[in-house]
């Protein structure tokens, strides 16, 4: 976090100025504007007194902080802007990350940062700035806020994260001066977050470092013990691996091919990650060494490749081809696993300088390469896809903790690359769906899918993508998302996109039944109909809305038919407000409403023909059709809930909440069938179940769901279906057509509760 390892206020931090006269010194020049100036000679003059500037006011700012080191607080701002100087990120970069801390804990305003230093310094800064200054309900609303903030800040101008990714780094160098018990946090959260978005990114180097000092803080045992295990390892495999690198440069002499060989060791978090995947003993991990090859073309890689399998053997199935089909971060290189003498697996990696600083420095290349790429294509394509749908799912996920959940889904190393049927490259997370897929190429491909085929042959949605698939998907414009896509899509991107489109849909759903609610609930205190908004009666709304809390009346609608407020209590609200303008009650409606009030039509009552979705939902303990008696409950946030008059749910909810209840009918025209639940009684024997299911196929009744129970066989079983029947007279039928089958005993209507009619 920023600011992470300082003292929690000025006056406790002054406590550590008495120090040595030689510390002093040092901590002085570690401070001094001097430590980054030498890595600073590709910025122009005009730009370096700019960021002499920004350290000159970062200075005062912090003047008398100290970090738990001991160091004036300076250096932290200092080795923060000279990683961002090791990636060549420019002026205004580097006086942000001078600047980082000053919103947060220097009092300095934004408007100030404005009119010293310019509107984009200022902007970097405060998408660094955490929110610490707003009251959160918890720490974890609070943590994925700062996320959402920095996240966004990030999609906008990707030098916030290098900044921010800067910043964590050093804090993570000299964790060892924090107290003990905020290691495991910090740590955690630098694993969890912050690595994963390097790698994103691309950024290896960075990405490797923060895994290690992750590593070492959050399991300092394992680290000591995997520390001295790679260590003896690399004395003893010493002689193997110069031979190897050797007898490597001789072949590529003879060749003819110029290279630029180096070592490369797997770092310690993924030497662990890999014993505790795959269960390995230390002994186990072959791959702990490995070459890079840099080599000056692309073709060059191929002919690289070919030398090294002519010297060794190939390892079966480890060869991977990154440069025709880069990683999801950009990276590219071709790697290859050769058994080396002794039997030792040893990996090579070819790729070219170009590729090698995108490997290292991911979206940062941007800035180190611009000299070949001035403009600027190489660096804006890196990540930016991600970057981007960040900025999508924001726009679908208001809340700070469901929108860290997305991206967390998007965080993951491992892709699958897939083909359009124009041989398009797409890849997605391992695990990603047909349903990502749809929605990675557009979010109304992916609203209207209807099915699609992988490599010629129709699948089901919830299919898993594997390497090489061609996808095609097949859309309908009256298509919609289905929440049970929410179970198996994978993406965040999908994920936003389904549940804004079933929010949008349900609040649209909710706002015309709260609208039907108070018309009704008007009716019986005799108003024919709601006020319009027009010039007349905006007050009358205006003061509605202050009395229910409201934004406006669509909000007002859209919680009455969520069950948030009690129409009645509105409406009795509504014409308290009118009669204060003169308008009255019609006293001949009142009566017409009391004297119905009892009949079995009233009418007020709610009209249901099963078009609601949403917003109405039929209860499962009584599963209620066409010609039963209904109640209407409208339960807090979940709309309206319709049980059948009778059930012993329904009664206890009456008893207990009385105000909730409202009235409902049935349409003449139900436009879909409803599901009830039958117990058959049957006789054993060969082919009953299919004499059963051909019965209520005669019947013209569909099977949704059967239950045949977990007990042994016996002479009767019972057997319950959930089947769709149109009204009670189809389940009469139905249930007529079962008791005439051969090995029936009895067909009844079943409650969910277990009692039969």
């Amino acid at each position: 976090m920023l600011g992470e390892l300082k003292p929690p206020s000025k006056s406790s931090s002054r406590s550590g100025a008495g120090r040595t006269t030689d510390l002093a010194a040092a901590n002085a020049a570690a401070a001094s504007f001097a430590a980054l100036t030498a890595r600073l000679d590709y910025l122009e003059p005009v730009e370096i007194d700019q960021v002499r500037k920004a350290y000159r006011f970062a200075d005062e700012a912090h003047l008398g902080q100290i970090r738990a080191s001991g160091e004036p607080y300076i250096t932290h701002p200092i080795a923060v802007a000279a990683q961002c100087a090791e990636w060549k990120l420019d002026a205004q970069a580097l006086m942000a990350a001078l600047l980082h801390d000053a919103i947060e804990d220097c009092g300095v305003t934004k408007p100030e940062l404005i009119e010293r230093f310019g509107a984009p310094v200022a902007e970097l800064v405060d998408g660094l700035t955490k929110l610490d200054k707003l009251q959160f309900d918890t720490r974890e609303e609070s943590q994925a806020e700062s996320f959402r903030k920095m996240l966004l800040a990030m999609a906008r101008d990707v030098r916030v994260i290098l900044i921010k990714l800067a910043d964590r780094t050093h804090n993570m160098r000299t964790l060892e001066n924090v107290a003990r018990e905020k290691w495991a946090r910090i740590s955690s959260e630098t694993l969890d977050i912050y690595a994963p978005i390097a790698h994103r990114l691309g950024l290896n180097q960075t990405y490797r470092e923060l895994q290690d000092l992750a590593f070492r803080y959050l399991r300092p045992w394992r680290y000591a013990v995997l520390t001295k295990a790679v260590t003896r390892a690399r004395n003893r495999r010493r002689d193997l691996i110069q031979k190897v690198q050797r007898d490597v440069e001789d072949t590529f002499r003879a060749a003819g091919l110029p290279v630029r060989i180096s070592g490369r060791e797997k770092t310690l978090y993924s030497i662990y990650r890999k014993m505790d995947d795959k269960h390995l003993s230390f002994a186990q991990v072959t791959d702990i060494y490995g070459f890079r090859v840099i080599v000056p073309g692309v073709t060059d890689c191929y002919t690289a490749l070919g030398l090294l399998h002519q010297n060794y053997k190939p390892v079966p199935g480890k060869f991977k081809d990154h440069i025709a089909i880069p990683k999801v971060n950009g990276y590219q290189s071709l790697h290859t696993t050769l058994v080396g003498p002794s039997g030792v697996n040893v990996e090579f990696q070819m790729r070219t300088e170009a590729m090698h600083l995108v490997a290292e420095s991911g979206v940062a290349a941007h800035w180190l390469y611009k000299a070949s790429s001035t403009d600027g294509t190489g660096g804006d394509r890196l990540g930016t896809k991600w970057l981007q749908s960040l900025l999508d799912i924001q726009h679908e996920t208001r809340d700070a903790a469901e929108f860290w959940d997305h991206v967390k889904i998007d965080l993951f190393p491992d892709a699958v690359y897939v083909f359009t049927p124009k041989s398009q490259i797409m890849a997605l997370p391992r695990g990603a769906t047909v349903v990502d897929f749809a929605y990675a190429i557009h979010s109304d491909v992916g609203d209207h899918t209807v099915a699609v085929r992988i490599n010629g042959e129709q699948v089901p949605l919830r299919t898993e993508l594997k390497n090489g698939d061609v996808v095609e998907v097949v859309t309908a414009s009256v298509s919609a998302p289905n929440p049970a896509w929410l179970g198996f899509v994978r993406t965040g991107r999908a994920r936003s996109k389904i549940r804004h489109h079933l929010k949008t849909l349900a609040h649209a759903e909710s706002q015309e039944l709260g609208e039907k609610l108070l018309a009704q609930a008007l009716r019986a205190e005799g108003l024919e109909k709601l006020p319009e908004e027009d010039e007349k009666h905006r007050v009358i709304w205006d003061k509605l809305l202050r009395f229910t809390g409201n934004r406006n009346r669509a909000e007002l609608l859209t919680d009455l038919g969520l069950g948030k407020r009690i129409a009645s209590i509105v409406a009795k609200r509504l014409m308290t407000l009118l009669a204060e303008i003169g308008e009255k009650p019609d006293a001949l409606l009142i009566s017409r409403e009391r004297f119905t009030a009892h009949e079995t039509v009233s009418q007020g009552a709610v009209m249901l023909d099963g078009s609601e979705n949403a917003s109405v939902q039929f209860a499962r303990c009584c599963r209620p059709i066409p010609g039963d008696a209904i109640v209407g409950y409208l339960g807090r946030g979940e709309g309206l809930v319709v049980h059948v008059e009778e059930c012993p749910v329904a009664r206890k909810l009456q008893a207990k909440d009385s105000e909730r209840f409202i009235a409902v009918e049935w349409s003449d025209d139900p436009v879909r069938p409803f599901e009830t639940s039958v117990l058959v009684t049957v006789s054993n024997g060969k082919g009953v179940l299919a004499r059963v299911a051909a019965a209520l196929a005669g019947a013209e009744a569909d099977i949704t769901h059967v239950d045949m129970g977990d007990e042994a066989a016996q002479d009767a079983t019972d057997l319950r279906f959930v089947i769709s029947v149109r009204d009670r007279a189809h389940l009469e039928a139905v249930l007529r057509n079962l008791k005439r089958t051969s090995s029936v005993l009895r067909a009844s209507r079943m409650r969910q509760s277990g009692t039969v009619d």
